[in-house]
């Protein structure tokens, strides 16, 4: 699990920082790592695609955004479907969804949701449970002249979020509210 922490400029507003959410690779591992994963048939112009969902994870997700003061939002190709198709199926109410624009230019080697997260974090604090990160995609966030502090954490998507995942953004968020962030 690979981490990312970037500085803001002043840290001095107390804004409640983001919880970002991937569903392929993070809530949907390619393969069935745990028994508490249940099957699922999401059809999309009228093929069916497979879903490995872990009731476990809205509960989780919930109680980490409630301990931490945090937002939960959905960062994900998937867009609205996320709340229609994966946050029933998980227990989790509708979340705001970072909006992606198919349209906008994206630099070489950066993954295009790095590019719509970094216009919608506006100076918040967040949190990105994702499985493509990259170096690149570190370096925009970084040099983002709207983006704090920030913790990516990169998620196997052969078996998705884990409890050390959530430890990992438990133990930051808290750090950064302890020191008055």
């Amino acid at each position: 699990m690979a981490l990312t922490e970037a500085g803001g400029e002043d840290g001095a507003m107390a804004i409640s920082p983001l919880v970002l959410l991937d569903v392929d690779g993070v809530l949907n591992p390619s393969r069935r790592s745990s028994p508490r994963f249940r099957r699922h048939t999401y059809v999309l112009d009228g093929r069916p695609h497979p879903l490995l969902l872990d009731p476990s994870h809205g509960r989780a997700l919930l109680a980490l955004a409630r301990d931490t003061g945090a937002e939960l939002a959905w960062a994900t190709t998937w867009s609205e479907d996320a709340n229609r198709e994966i946050g029933p199926r998980i227990g989790l109410p509708l979340l705001p969804v970072v909006p992606l624009d198919a349209d906008t230019p994206v630099p070489a080697e950066v993954h295009p949701k790095t590019v719509h997260v970094a216009e919608y974090v506006r100076g918040r604090p967040f949190v990105w449970f994702d499985d493509n990160h990259g170096e690149a995609d570190r370096e925009y966030l970084r040099a983002h002249a709207d983006v704090g502090d920030f913790l990516l954490v990169d998620v196997d998507s052969r078996n998705g979020l884990g409890a050390g995942h959530l430890d990992t953004a438990r133990d930051w968020l808290t750090a950064r509210a302890s020191m008055g962030a």
